[in-house]
């Protein structure tokens, strides 16, 4: 075999881009990606999502007590973890586990931030007025303290202690320590502190307590540990 056949036979079993002579063609520039805009906090920019106005049965069964649940709460400011109190709040934590599961919370918005005190979300509407249609209710434990990183259900001023709906509030701060033991408890993040210190850091209008740009979750899932 000559030399210039052994050539031509590499050249077809590398492919023929890669053999000298015969194109002056250069290789494509790949189209550059935008990067998302951030805003002052380091949150993605987004779009305020469409109010929902879904409703739901209510959940049928508690959690085992004996496992583990973990909520991954996935933000345009980042992601964070809460493990459920399945021990000392099975209805609840089977019920916030029941309105991810169904994907609820997905692309609802933390309405209410207040400095020192609560981040609050999981409202279908994003106004503080909404909810999934139906109430839980389970005591919150007698000694519960909303210490930093607690996580419990809102309620209306009128309802009755432990009654929950889909919106949740974590205490990020002293002033939560001085709500009275009122509130059904969800559990404790465990996981992403730092991004919900920043969501409690973040600036809103002190007559709403609203953010100026939307808070969006994106989803929350829970999977058993």
């Amino acid at each position: 075999m000559t030399r210039s056949l052994v050539a031509s036979f590499a050249c077809l079993a590398l492919g023929f881009a890669a053999c000298g002579g015969g194109s002056d063609s250069k290789p494509e520039e790949a189209t550059p990606v935008a990067t998302p805009a951030q805003d002052q906090h380091g949150c993605t920019v987004v779009d305020p999502p469409t109010p929902k106005d879904d409703t739901l049965e209510p959940p049928t069964e508690e959690l085992d007590p004996t496992k583990t649940y973990v909520a991954t709460v996935d933000t345009n400011c980042g992601v964070f973890e809460i493990t459920l109190d399945s021990k000392r709040a099975p209805r609840t934590a089977a019920s916030f586990k029941h309105l991810s599961d169904e994907r609820f919370y997905d692309g609802t918005t933390f309405h209410r931030i207040v400095p020192n005190f609560v981040v609050q979300g999981g409202d279908p509407l994003g106004t503080g007025a909404g909810g999934p249609g139906y109430t839980v209710l389970e005591a919150p434990p007698k000694r519960v303290k909303y210490s930093e990183g607690v996580v419990a259900m809102a309620k209306g001023g009128e309802e009755r202690a432990g009654t929950s709906g889909s919106q949740f509030f974590i205490a990020t701060g002293p002033d939560a320590l001085k709500l009275p033991a009122d509130y059904a408890l969800v559990g404790n993040v465990t996981g992403g502190e730092p991004v919900v210190q920043k969501l409690g850091a973040i600036i809103t209008d002190p007559r709403t307590d609203a953010p100026e740009s939307p808070i969006v979750i994106k989803s929350i899932r829970v999977a058993q540990k």
